[in-house]
């Protein structure tokens, strides 16, 4: 394995100002219970955990936080397995099985926010690995960092396919009070044989769609990111029907569709997969993306009216932005007064 192009190298050194962490700060543990048996976690102590999103990037956000490199949930399709060869660790059982966890994330995150430098702009987690993923249970790193937001009233957005964030409800509500708080599950389709082999270690569709509901149940909206649409084989209209129907029963705010993206390092690894599962399919995938990592517009904008059809139908209305709100200023004193006479009402 190697870490130095993300180390701290000596002085003069070009790598030094990239450098996420110190060479020696690096701890490898493995424990042997059911739940992480052949997971190697490899303990770090980063520089920085707020990351710029790169201008070329389609996402709608500029800033995220990643207290995780890989990622036991292990669906076949993740677009950030790439993100594992920067460190020389393997794009595919490597990256269901090498996690990287930034363990001083937390207290990292709250000077961060606290410096001059940041002005609070929104902050979104979930976006390269599941930050609820297996691990979290024994790091325990959101907490803390949830807390860090709701304390400097920072916007922030989280999705999921964890069903732990119910772990941190308290701490959701409480943020949700000061700042706008986005809440999003992946769910691209109900589908159990298909569930089991391409998203291995998540949680069950309808265990995700609980999380939905129960953050519904107390005052959180929460919308469903219904990704991937996968072509072929979660695409049938009665397939999109199915989840957009429990995806409605659950009370979701929104339904967003997105189809199979496969880039570089994924591509690799869901078309080796395929080749094993549905090796009749090899043939249509590599016409399909032919033109790269994404499918042709015309698949897209198909898929995205059919969803957007069934939403409607079933009554999920559109995504409505949230107003940022503040941490409120303690109200003065009032000043004594001579009390006047006050209508009574029963209303």
């Amino acid at each position: 394995m190697r870490w130095e192009n993300l180390t701290v190298g000596p002085a003069g050194n070009p790598a030094r100002d990239a450098a996420l962490f110190g060479a020696d700060a690096v701890t490898t543990r493995t424990f042997d219970t059911p739940e992480f048996r052949g997971i190697t976690f490899h303990e770090i102590r980063a520089r920085s955990i707020v990351n710029r999103v790169p201008g070329a990037s389609r996402m709608p956000f500029e800033w995220t936080v990643n207290p995780y490199r890989g990622c036991t949930h292990a669906c076949v399709y993740c677009f950030a397995r790439k993100t594992h060869s920067y460190l020389d660790l393997d794009t595919g059982l490597g990256f269901d099985s090498q996690i990287v966890v930034k363990i001083n994330a937390p207290d990292l995150l709250r000077r961060q926010l606290a410096s001059r430098r940041w002005h609070g702009e929104h902050i979104a987690m979930g976006t390269n690995v599941d930050c609820y993923q297996r691990a979290e249970g024994r790091y325990q790193l959101m907490p803390g960092i949830i807390a860090a937001l709701r304390d400097h009233a920072n916007p922030f957005s989280i999705l999921t396919k964890g069903t732990l964030i119910l772990r941190d409800l308290d701490l959701l509500k409480q943020a949700a009070e000061v700042t706008d708080v986005g809440i999003s599950v992946s769910v691209g389709f109900t589908d159990h044989e298909l569930w089991r082999t391409v998203e291995p270690g998540t949680p069950a569709p309808e265990r995700r769609l609980d999380v939905v509901r129960t953050l519904s149940e107390h005052g959180i909206g929460c919308g469903v990111l219904m990704a991937p649409v996968i072509p072929f084989l979660g695409d049938h209209p009665a397939q999109l029907r199915a989840t957009v129907r429990a995806i409605a029963a659950a009370g979701a705010t929104s339904v967003t569709p997105l189809v199979l993206h496969l880039r570089p390092g994924a591509r690799e690894w869901f078309m080796a997969w395929l080749e094993h599962h549905h090796p009749y399919l090899v043939r249509r995938y590599e016409r399909l993306y032919a033109e790269g990592s994404y499918a042709p517009k015309w698949y897209q904008r198909r898929i995205t009216r059919q969803v957007h059809e069934l939403a409607q139908e079933y009554g999920i209305g559109p995504t409505r932005a949230g107003t940022p709100r503040r941490i409120p200023e303690p109200e003065p004193e009032p000043t004594p007064s001579t009390p006047e006479p006050t209508q009574l009402t029963l209303l």
